[in-house]
């Protein structure tokens, strides 16, 4: 298992920024690049950080390297700053950087699978968030999509807290703070998502009963299910902390889609 952190000038961000990856040990490492022996790609994990955080706190917080050692499957964890995964009003492209940037410079560098059988995306607070976004917009591209303690309604949330938290929400989405109902609205994507006929990401959610965020978690729950999105849900006691966030990523690495067995 090789953890590789890399600087770099984003193009959509026009500044420079980091991210760091997990690569099995499957892959060699050669001339600067990783090479996955006879052209095998790699299932691949984009794990996404909360508000306060960066790309180096799933490392610092979890055993996500030892999670993840036995499973074969890369993990790329970007920065975002406290973007919420948007084309910010006043600032940077970071719904841009996340949705194109990323992968595409990821797969350059490492041999990380395309196919959608082998892409999926996690993340905690801002993060869950993040990944439910990027699946529900993103349905050819992702086949599961996990939440932790997620910042699912945004809207709701947006529409309370204290005037810094809203002029922080204002500088990402906009003096109106106009959310619902648009391209940042997750219970707007849900809606989009089952009105079409393509393929539908599984979802995994999870949330403590004393997280903050927990009555929104639900909500949303509700929603994903009367829908018919295929929402696997869990709750159980905890609020919005690291001890919760460690046990539970490793529910989700073991319910992400197996690879399938070559045929004989």
């Amino acid at each position: 298992m090789a953890l590789i952190h890399l600087d770099f000038f984003s193009e959509a961000l026009r500044l420079s920024t980091s991210m760091t990856v997990i690569v099995p040990q499957l892959a060699l490492i050669q001339g600067g690049h990783a090479l996955a022996p006879k052209g095998r790609s790699l299932r691949t994990l984009y794990l996404l950080h909360g508000l306060s955080d960066d790309h180096t706190i799933w490392q610092r917080r979890t055993s996500i390297e030892r999670y993840v050692d036995p499973l074969g499957l890369a993990v790329v964890m970007p920065q975002v700053h406290r973007s919420f995964y948007a084309d910010m009003a006043c600032g940077n492209r970071y719904w841009t950087f996340i949705s194109e940037e990323v992968p595409a410079l990821a797969r350059s560098l490492f041999p990380l699978s395309a196919a959608r059988a082998e892409n999926f995306v996690a993340g905690l607070s801002m993060g869950g968030y993040g990944a439910f976004k990027l699946a529900l917009t993103h349905p050819d591209r992702f086949a599961a999509a996990a939440s932790l303690s997620g910042v699912l309604h945004l809207a709701r949330a947006a529409a309370h807290g204290d005037p810094l938290w809203r002029a922080e929400l204002k500088q990402i989405f906009g003096p109106s703070l106009r959310i619902a109902g648009g391209e940042n609205d997750l219970f707007h994507l849900a809606d989009l998502l089952v009105a079409t006929k393509g393929p539908k990401p599984s979802l995994y959610q999870w949330c403590g009963t004393e997280d903050p965020l927990y009555k929104d978690n639900v909500a949303f729950r509700d929603h994903a299910l009367a829908l018919g999105l295929p929402l696997t849900y869990e709750e159980g006691p905890g609020g919005h902390e690291w001890v919760e966030w460690d046990r539970q990523i490793q529910r989700v690495l073991a319910w992400l889609p197996r690879p399938r067995r070559p045929a004989r």
